[in-house]
């Protein structure tokens, strides 16, 4: 009876230690976006922690007070994030040059992709930016919009295609030289086949390792609630909202002058909900 009992002291001290922690492995950071159009409560991910202690960081510092959307596209998303932007009449309270630096990429698609509602990092193109870095700063929520499942069968190919131009655009980058001398030589059929050849590299590279399909998940949420599925595995999506979607597309519908807002919708203060 004693051994009974003493097992059973152990167990329940077991349980009581164990209990908590994994309770707190499953809790994720939430934060609240004051804005002037009213308040969005976000979840951020606990598998992108570089975003995740970044956005803390930049929140309990004061870099997202009274700063503006700068960028709404109307089916697609809302964009906020530049600590130089302030609401008229706001000066700046912080040192801007501090947040002028990028984060690694923290891509885990098709595990997190731009579901409506997804929380995202912005970034500069591929083009001046070949790692996918994330700005500091920057971020948007995704409205986006809702698909058939033919458009998204259609919207596959076309990234495919584009995976193929952009490859090969690459390659021939590389015979940037050759090319010129062939033109001014006057050599056509050379050139061509030149050209021939490096798209069917192109081709063969990226049918090697193709863009991943729409999996199930996507397909729901694409066709139902919607989103921008134009944009997976190209942006970390570092988390979600989880009230107040309704304030997001509200500010979505602001009218806009080539993306810029023509009536300023501000962000009050971001807090880290303890």
């Amino acid at each position: 009876m004693r051994l009974q009992k003493f097992v059973c002291i152990v167990c329940c001290l077991a349980l009581c230690a164990c209990g908590p922690q994994k309770k707190k492995s499953m809790e994720e950071t939430e934060v609240l976006i004051e804005t002037s159009m009213g308040d969005i409560k976000v979840r951020l991910y606990d598998d992108t922690p570089k975003h995740r202690d970044n956005f803390i960081k930049l929140a309990r510092a004061g870099a997202y007070d009274n700063i503006v959307f700068h960028r709404i596209v109307r089916g697609f998303m809302i964009q906020t994030g530049d600590p130089r932007l302030k609401a008229a009449g706001v000066p700046l309270a912080v040192d801007t040059a501090a947040y002028n630096y990028t984060l690694p990429a923290e891509i885990l698609y098709p595990r997190h992709f731009h579901k409506k509602g997804a929380l995202a990092a912005a970034r500069m193109g591929d083009d001046v930016n070949p790692g996918k870095e994330s700005s500091g700063t920057q971020f948007y929520i995704v409205t986006g919009k809702t698909y058939t499942p033919g458009t998204l069968m259609e919207l596959y190919s076309a990234i495919y295609q584009n995976r193929v131009d952009e490859r090969c655009e690459e390659l021939s980058r590389g015979h940037l030289k050759e090319m010129y001398l062939m033109r001014r030589k006057g050599e056509a059929e050379k050139l061509q086949a030149l050209k021939d050849s490096l798209l069917r590299q192109a081709e063969n590279e990226v049918a090697a390792r193709p863009p991943l399909p729409f999996n199930e998940a996507q397909k729901q949420a694409y066709t139902t609630v919607g989103g921008a599925p134009h944009l997976d595995g190209e942006y970390t999506v570092f988390g979600e909202v989880v009230e107040g979607m309704g304030v997001a597309e509200a500010i979505e519908k602001v009218r806009t002058s080539k993306e810029r807002p023509l009536q300023e919708v501000v962000v009050r203060k971001v807090t880290v909900l303890e």
